[in-house]
């Protein structure tokens, strides 16, 4: 994109009642796409993961920060009467609301679909929950570690005989919120077709078990529950790192073609000749032996000699980086990947860009994160033209924290 003119979700208005990081994540991305998004908090207190730290960078959360680009900050009390008033009245003017309280929560409000999408229809809310709307445990809380847990993921993660093992990061927060983001696109879609709106029920519990793909493929096809593999693929080896003497490297050497090249590239062409190795599926029946004869060698020699012949032969490899690394590394520099913005409190902060791009171009800069209800007369003016003086008439009420 190389304007704002050219996003291709410019115009459509987003009303964002999410915190954590399922459903910011998702909204975080709309705004990426272009589209106005506005961050609906908790007066005073804000969204929770505000207070996720240490660290903290001027007393403002990185955590927070990560996924809340692209976004205006708005602080309405959702229990206060006029707060509520306010809430029907924006999602009157928004093309989609994006919620990730537990099922029922919006009801009990009196903010639940049908109210909100009145005289609306083409309204789009979208739920994120942990286990979803419906099922014996739709009313059960929903957190990352949790879904990590309950999805199956951890019990494949982690060494043979070693304790179950989360994913470093919230991947079941992430994916989630772009399953939620690809299902608002598509409702988008469907909308321009039929004028109708969408009711979207995302659950964490839904998107983690989608993972299991091939895992849910074996045991549907004998009945035995896929075990702990460590770092070890189950149809194809060497498929896994290898620690070099500087530090790890990842080797993928995926078919019999690869084979082929990778065995003189290490100079191991013996290894061509061995009834053991002949075809994948003896690699795969061999593995232990084959890393008996690998693993020695590729500690004898420093990580970058490994990358260079490897490369050189075609055969895929990866270092395996820090988080430092990666964040420093030319490939995402390069490409204007990492970003910055300035904020009031926080400084000069650091982010990774959206991976979208449109014409070979990269991402716009972002707008920075907001403060606690930096936006809403902002929101509220442009969106339902609220002047002043209507705006301190909801301030006395309550709408955005206690009465003043």
């Amino acid at each position: 994109m190389s304007s704002s003119d050219d996003a291709p979700l410019k115009g459509i208005r987003i009303l964002d009642l999410t915190r954590v990081v399922s459903g910011p994540f998702a909204t975080m991305h709309l705004g990426d796409l272009g589209a106005e998004v506005a961050k609906i908090e908790q007066p005073e207190v804000g969204d929770e993961s505000r207070a996720y730290g240490p660290p903290f960078a001027g007393g403002e959360s990185p955590y927070f920060l990560s996924v809340n680009r692209n976004k205006r900050g708005c602080a309405v009390d959702l229990k206060n009467a006029a707060g509520k008033e306010l809430m029907i009245r924006l999602a009157s003017a928004a093309d989609v609301v994006v919620e990730n309280f537990r099922p029922g929560t919006l009801e009990r409000l009196g903010l639940g679909y049908d109210v909100l999408s009145r005289g609306h229809a083409g309204l789009i809310l979208c739920s994120i929950t942990g286990f979803g709307r419906s099922g014996p445990d739709a009313n059960r809380a929903g957190y990352d570690l949790i879904l990590q847990g309950e999805s199956g993921i951890m019990d494949i993660t982690g060494e043979p005989g070693g304790p179950p093992t989360k994913v470093g990061a919230s991947v079941a927060d992430m994916v989630t919120g772009l399953y939620a983001t690809q299902a608002i696109l598509s409702a988008l879609l469907r909308r321009e077709r039929t004028g109708h709106g969408a009711r979207l029920d995302i659950a964490m519990l839904d998107s983690m078990a989608s993972f299991l793909t091939f895992n849910a493929g074996i045991y549907f096809t004998t009945g035995n529950s896929p075990k702990r593999r460590g770092n070890a693929h189950p149809t194809i080896s060497p498929y896994e790192p290898f620690e070099t003497k500087d530090g790890w490297i990842n080797i993928g050497v995926a078919n019999d073609k690869l084979w082929r090249a990778f065995c003189p590239a290490i100079g191991r062409e013996d290894l061509l000749e061995n009834p053991k190795f002949l075809k994948a599926p003896d690699r795969v029946a061999n593995r232990p032996a084959l890393r008996d004869e690998l693993a020695p060698m590729f500690r004898a020699r420093p990580r970058q000699h490994w990358c260079t012949v490897l490369g050189k032969a075609g055969v895929p490899f990866g270092e395996i980086k820090s988080v430092g690394e990666v964040c420093e590394t030319p490939q995402l520099t390069g490409r204007g990947v990492i970003r910055q913005f300035e904020h009031p409190k926080a400084g000069t902060v650091k982010y990774i860009a959206s991976p979208v791009r449109f014409d070979d171009q990269p991402p716009p800069d972002a707008m920075r994160a907001p403060l606690i209800g930096e936006h809403t007369f902002e929101v509220l003016a442009g969106w339902l033209g609220v002047d002043a003086s209507e705006f301190e008439r909801y301030a006395r009420h309550g709408a955005f924290g206690p009465a003043r």
